[in-house]
């Protein structure tokens, strides 16, 4: 989430708020994608009067008063489901000014996340690092080619590695691609934590979101692949390498810190025993795995 000041901004007192994940943005895409891909099911669509333009207005309609609804009013609707990139040719049908940011991370670092935090998603397997670094590799694959088609001007890529090390370099470049001002207020999210962001208690990061940036998350993963996953890096997952990660890199060298986040590290990693009493207020305890608690898809088909 992208919190400003409150200076007007068009009528509104936010630039952008994107609030929680919605969850049902990229399920009711991914609907429309298999609806269309059966040539009985759109002719049946069709039959009832339910044409392509018909289906894709009243997507376009949900798909806009589920961002616009769900969060405090801003200037610029923003939506943070991960997986609608994968649809991004086709939303930008729907929404010809919408921009994308693409959040690039070192697939090992977001392997050890997701199963780690238990992490559920449909079609990855929680007790492989092997299998969930395919389909990683799958899904960014996906996301990247949509990227590309979209082009520079609509889809901007960001190495979350780079964002935590330089976030002032990084916001800079992050507000010029949607036009809007530099402010102060993007470097500072944990003062703004029930004062204007509001966490989800059940999304499975938001404990590390309470913090200010820090380095503790880059490289949680060193030390808890499995040695022949680790020495099959390269073939398991060569996105890592197109995305410009060393796949033999083991611990990797993302870069130096910024001062402030070297500090910011430091202190919290110093109150250690405070954060964690913090993030246990904050987050409700998960309970069981259900259907629910999955994530929408895991398809390497950028369309599912």
């Amino acid at each position: 989430m992208v919190r400003l000041s409150p200076v007007d901004f068009d009528g509104y007192s936010e630039a952008v708020l994107c609030g929680q994940e919605t969850r049902v943005i990229p399920r009711i895409l991914q609907m429309r994608f298999h609806w269309m891909k059966s040539n009985k099911e759109s002719r049946r669509l069709d039959e009832a009067g339910i044409t392509k333009n018909v289906l894709d207005s009243a997507i376009a309609a949900f798909t806009l008063e589920i961002i616009a609804k769900h969060g405090e009013p801003a200037a610029r609707l923003c939506n943070k489901d991960p997986l609608t990139l994968k649809m991004g040719t086709y939303v930008l049908e729907l929404f010809p000014n919408a921009k994308f940011i693409f959040m690039v991370r070192d697939g090992r670092a977001t392997a050890h996340s997701i199963i780690s935090r238990k992490v559920t998603i449909t079609g990855f397997d929680l007790t492989s690092y092997r299998q969930c670094l395919k389909k990683w590799n799958s899904v960014v694959e996906a996301m990247n080619k949509q990227c590309n088609e979209l082009g520079p001007s609509k889809c901007f890529r960001v190495p979350y590695e780079q964002l935590v090390l330089h976030p002032r370099e990084w916001m800079q470049k992050v507000l010029g691609f949607l036009n809007i001002g530099w402010n102060e207020s993007v470097l500072h999210h944990q003062d703004f934590i029930n004062n204007g962001i509001t966490l989800s208690k059940v999304e499975r990061s938001s404990d590390q979101v309470i913090k200010p940036v820090n380095l503790e998350a880059l490289t949680k993963w060193v030390g808890n692949i499995p040695e022949d996953v680790v020495r099959d890096m390269a073939e398991i997952a060569p996105m890592l390498s197109v995305l410009g990660y060393d796949p033999y890199a083991n611990p990797p060298e993302y870069g130096k810190p910024d001062a402030e986040i070297a500090s910011n590290t430091r202190n919290i990693e110093k109150n250690k025993t405070l954060w964690e009493q913090k993030a246990k207020e904050m987050l409700l305890e998960a309970v069981g795995d259900t259907a629910l608690d999955r994530e929408p898809s895991d398809s390497p088909n950028n369309n599912t």
